[in-house]
């Protein structure tokens, strides 16, 4: 079904970061602005899905051109969902940037450019061309490479190389993956790319293709071994800026991978294996990266790739339970790490360092903080009936079902490690007596955070109940997720709806 609305919450992260562009020097006018264009975002966001769900597939075609032959957008259930997550992750850190960021940065552009990043994001989930995937590929790369040195500190310029450099090399292979395609079809349009490739003869060169594509998307979703140079950059940024790349940053990877790899390249055997080793090197690597941190954001980008993993496997299980459990565990951890980098943020705030040896005392002081931290800790590990624990149950059903025992152990190793080190984290931070003080003029000289009155200390709160709330949501209303990721996997594993909206049923052989 033709929508032209459908691309409202593109072009409304557009107009919100030219205006904050024209209000460069007037600081309150930036964070209000921020914090209300967010909000309507999220309105659009959340109409778009609801009419996804109630009409189908919306389609949108650039200047009237019908694809294959002009732009098209497309929404259905997978991208409907992720443009949605994208709006709450977005407004919620809105709500935290307007009380952390510091007015030096904001007078340098800091809520255009985040504004800009939220407009890629949701571009690249959106469209239905694989060089305009490209195209917001290029912005969200070019707005988080500014949020990474804004401020230029030493340690974020450092990071900030590390995660351009990787960048463009994965955006360069993307970019000959697309040329092969091309030469291969004569077409970029995704749809159309489904129908043509399956009918190449030349079945190595389609697989040498698709390589060229785990490869690319494999470094921007940090999956084994391409993903050291997230640890290296996301300590580095303002909390706000943490959480919102440790949340949606490496998942548009993961989204354009499924998108790839169930609507152009269905895998076959060998591909398969591909992903299950992939996912177990990535669970098992970033489950024992986290094991030895003491830093609680470098911890929390190790968790990052270990949990990666477990949603890569279900392009190498690749049966309807293991994508279910996919799909579901996606959900859960956008809303949750977006979340914990928040929270890491405010400890820091209290405690004066990232550092664990150098904290203590959190529950005995915060107390109600704690517990409402605790929520979104134990949701990580999987606590029943929180949200991460019903993803696992169809993750480990999907494996059986594939006879994947080495996935499963990888699994249920994560799954420990992931336990023992929130529990380390939640004895240190939160349980032991708070350490002898030390100056924290020092540290919190250096930091974002404005002049903490009880104003202050409500906008970087507000947004950790309100996503909190979001992942309660989630495992105590399991059942509606369920229906959501059911419909989403029906669509990645029977693409004959997705291809008959775009091009119409008189193309289909």
């Amino acid at each position: 079904m033709i929508d032209n609305l459908l691309i409202l919450p593109v072009i409304a992260q557009l107009f919100i970061g030219i205006i904050l562009l024209l209000l460069w020097k007037k600081d309150r006018a930036q964070r209000v602005l921020s914090v209300v264009g967010s909000l309507a975002v999220l309105a659009l966001a959340i109409h778009l899905f609801v009419k996804v769900w109630d009409q189908g597939i919306l389609t949108m075609n650039g200047g009237n051109w019908r694809a294959p032959f002009g732009i098209v957008f497309v929404a259905d259930t997978f991208s409907s969902t992720m443009v949605l997550l994208t709006s709450i992750a977005g407004f919620a850190v809105s709500i935290f940037s307007t009380a952390s960021v510091s007015h030096q940065r904001a007078h340098y552009g800091y809520f255009a450019i985040y504004h800009f990043l939220l407009m890629g994001l949701s571009g690249a989930f959106l469209t239905g061309d694989i060089f305009n995937l490209y195209v917001w590929f290029e912005v969200i790369i070019i707005s988080s490479f500014v949020l990474l040195t804004l401020g230029g500190r030493k340690g974020q310029i450092e990071g900030a190389v590390k995660y351009m450099a990787m960048n463009i090399l994965a955006s360069m292979i993307f970019l000959t993956g697309i040329g092969i395609l091309y030469g291969l079809t004569g077409s970029l349009n995704m749809a159309d790319l489904s129908v043509k490739v399956a009918a190449v003869e030349n079945r190595a060169l389609v697989n040498l293709t698709a390589f060229f594509f785990i490869v690319g998307f494999g470094i921007k979703s940090a999956i084994f071994p391409l993903y050291f140079w997230l640890p290296s950059s996301y300590h580095t940024p303002p909390s706000a800026v943490a959480a919102i790349f440790g949340g949606l940053l490496t998942k548009v990877g993961i989204y354009a991978l499924y998108r790839m790899f169930t609507l152009i390249f269905v895998p076959d055997e060998s591909m398969k294996l591909i992903f299950i080793v992939l996912a177990v090197l990535t669970i098992l690597t970033g489950a024992l990266g986290a094991i030895i941190k003491t830093n609680m954001r470098r911890l929390l980008s190790y968790l990052i790739i270990c949990h990666i993993g477990y949603i890569v496997a279900g392009l190498g299980l690749y049966n309807q339970v293991a994508i279910m459990g996919a799909m579901f565990y996606l959900i859960h951890d956008i809303v949750v790490k977006t979340n914990l980098f928040l929270i890491a943020g405010v400890i820091r705030n209290i405690g004066g360092s990232m550092n664990m040896e150098r904290l203590g005392g959190m529950y005995a002081d915060w107390p109600k903080l704690s517990l409402l931290m605790a929520v979104v800790l134990f949701s990580l590990v999987g606590i029943p009936p929180l949200s991460g624990f019903w993803p696992k149950i169809y993750l480990f059903e999907g494996g059986f079902e594939a006879n994947s025992y080495i996935y499963i152990g990888a699994l249920v190793l994560g799954s420990i490690i992931t336990l023992i080190v929130i529990a380390r984290l939640w004895a240190v931070v939160f349980w032991k007596d708070a350490p002898e003080q030390f100056d924290r003029r020092e540290v919190l000289g250096s930091m974002d955070f404005l002049a903490w009155g009880k104003g202050m200390q409500s906008l970087l709160i507000i947004p950790i109940i309100i996503l909190a709330t979001v992942s309660l949501y989630i495992g105590f209303a399991a059942e509606h997720i369920v229906l959501v990721v059911d419909r989403i996997t029906t669509e990645m594993l029977d693409t004959t709806p997705y291809i008959e909206a775009v091009l119409g049923t008189e193309v289909l052989p």
